[in-house]
C-alpha cells in the first residue's frame, strides 16, 4: 500500500449512523497499521467517535482527526491528502456532489452508500471523464443499496461463464428475507429530501433501467404479455420457480441501476443480452398485492408537502437510527438463465446471507471494498476502467474478503 499521499483512506462523516458503525468495522477487523483519518465539520464530536474507537482496539494505530468544510479549496486540500475516502454524509444529492468533483479532479478514489439514483446518473454525467481521465475509482451505492445485488448477479454470471462458457441472458434476484429494526433518520432524510430537490422528470428518468447504464442497453428484451403487465405491473405479483412469489421491491430502481451499469461496463462477462430484475418475497399472493399498493400509495403521498412535513415530525432525526437487534438477519436469492439457443437454457441460483442488521451491513460493506482498492489497486483499474463504476468491479478479491467477514455468497448450477 505504498503511495506518497499521507492517508491510505479518510472516513469522512463518521459522526453519522452509518459513519459509525463503518468506523467501528474498522477498528475491529481492517488492519492495524493502516494511516487513517475521520474527517467532519465538528471537532467536538470527532474527537467523542475517536474516543469511542480508541475504547474498541487500544492497540491499532488511531485515527488522526480532520476538520474541513464541504467547499471546493479544503475538500481539494483533503482529497490530495489520502488514496480514497469512504464518504457517509448523506443525503448525498444535498453534500455530496463537490467530495465527488475532488476526487474525479484529483485521481482520489472514493466509495458511499448512496441508493440516489437522479443523483448518481447527475455525477455520472458531469465527473465520469474527468475520474477516468485521472485513474480515480469512484464507486457510489456500496451499501444495502446496491452492493448485495450486484454482487449475487456478478456472481450468478461468474458461475455461468466458468461451467458453461456462455454469457447470461436474465438475473431475477429478490430480497428474500429482511428482518430488521427500521431505517435510520439519515436513510429517511433522504427519502423526504429526494422528493423536494429532485424534479418529478428527474424521478422519472431514474426509474428507466438503465438509467445508469455505460453503453447501449439490449434491444431484444422480453415484452411482457397482457396477462403478465396486469399480474406484475399494476397487481405487482409474480411467481418464480426457486424464488417464490414476489412483489414490488422499495429498493428496485437503485439496484436494476446499479447492476445494468455493471453489465454494461463489463459487457464482454456478462454477455450482450443481458437483463435484470428485482423484487421483494411476499408469503402469498395477497400480501404481495398488500405491499405493492402500499408502496405506490405511500410514493404518491410524499409528492405532497404537507404529508412529508408530517412524517419528518415523527421519524429518526438524521445521525441516529434503532438499535441493534442480533436476531437482524438480510437473505438476498437470484435465479440466472444462461444464454443458451435451447428450448430449456440452463440456470444457476444464488444466495447472499448476512447475519445482521442493513446498518452494520452497510458500514461492513463500505470498509471491505476500501481494502480491496487499496490492496488490488491495478486490477480495479484494469477491470473497470476507472470511472464512476460499480461494486462488482471489484471482483473476486471483494467477495473473498466479504465472506470472512459473514457475509457469504453462495451460487450453484440447478438440475432442472
Amino acid at each position: 500500500m505504498a503511495s506518497d499521499r499521507e492517508f491510505n483512506f479518510v472516513l469522512l462523516g463518521p459522526t453519522g449512523y452509518t459513519g459509525k458503525l463503518c468506523a467501528e468495522h474498522i477498528v475491529q477487523h481492517l488492519p492495524t497499521d493502516l494511516k487513517w483519518a475521520i474527517a467532519g465539520r465538528s471537532a467536538e464530536k470527532l474527537e467523542q467517535v475517536a474516543k469511542d474507537l480508541k475504547d474498541a482496539n487500544p492497540d491499532r494505530i488511531q485515527p488522526e482527526i480532520l476538520i474541513v468544510q464541504l467547499n471546493k479549496q479544503e475538500l481539494d486540500s483533503l482529497t490530495r491528502k489520502t488514496r480514497l475516502i469512504i464518504n457517509c454524509i448523506g443525503p448525498y444529492h444535498l453534500y455530496s456532489t463537490p467530495v465527488v468533483e475532488a476526487c474525479a479532479n484529483n485521481g482520489t478514489h472514493y466509495i458511499d452508500a448512496t441508493g440516489e439514483t437522479p443523483w448518481v446518473k447527475r455525477i455520472i454525467e458531469q465527473y465520469h471523464e474527468a475520474a477516468k481521465s485521472n485513474g480515480a475509482i469512484i464507486i457510489p451505492s456500496v451499501g444495502i443499496e446496491s452492493a448485495p445485488p450486484d454482487l449475487l448477479a456478478w456472481s450468478l454470471v461468474k458461475l455461468i461463464r466458468e461451467k458453461l462458457s456462455v454469457g447470461t441472458k436474465e438475473v431475477i434476484s429478490s430480497i428474500h428475507e429482511i428482518k430488521s429494526s427500521g431505517p435510520s433518520g439519515g436513510t429517511l432524510s433522504t427519502i423526504l429530501t429526494t422528493f423536494e430537490t429532485v424534479g418529478l422528470q428527474d424521478l422519472i428518468k431514474a426509474t428507466d433501467p438503465f438509467a445508469l447504464a455505460a453503453s447501449s442497453p439490449p434491444t431484444d428484451i422480453p415484452k411482457p404479455s397482457i396477462v403478465e403487465i396486469i399480474f406484475e405491473t399494476i397487481l405487482g405479483v409474480r411467481s418464480v420457480s426457486d424464488l417464490g412469489t414476489l412483489t414490488t421491491s422499495p429498493s428496485a430502481v437503485a439496484d436494476v441501476a446499479i447492476v445494468h451499469r455493471s453489465s454494461t461496463l463489463m459487457r464482454e462477462f456478462y454477455g450482450p443480452r443481458f437483463y435484470f430484475q428485482q423484487f421483494l418475497r411476499a408469503r402469498n399472493v395477497f400480501v404481495a398485492f398488500f405491499i405493492h399498493i402500499a408502496l405506490v400509495i405511500g410514493l404518491a403521498l410524499l409528492v405532497i408537502p404537507q404529508v412529508r412535513w408530517l412524517v419528518q415530525r415523527f421519524v429518526y432525526p438524521p445521525g441516529e437510527g434503532p438499535k441493534r437487534d442480533p436476531s437482524d438477519r438480510v437473505e438476498f436469492r437470484a435465479v440466472a438463465t444462461a444464454d443458451q439457443d435451447t428450448a430449456k437454457p440452463k440456470r444457476a441460483l444464488g444466495k447472499l446471507t448476512f447475519q445482521g442488521g442493513l446498518y452494520p451491513l452497510t458500514g461492513l460493506l463500505l470498509a471491505e471494498a476500501a481494502m480491496v482498492i487499496l490492496t488490488d489497486e491495478e486490477k480495479v483499474k484494469k477491470v473497470s476502467r476507472c470511472g464512476i463504476v460499480t461494486p462488482a468491479t471489484l471482483g473476486e478479491e471483494y467477495v473473498d474478503r466479504l465472506d470472512r467477514v459473514g457475509c457469504r455468497i453462495e451460487t450453484k448450477l440447478l438440475d432442472y
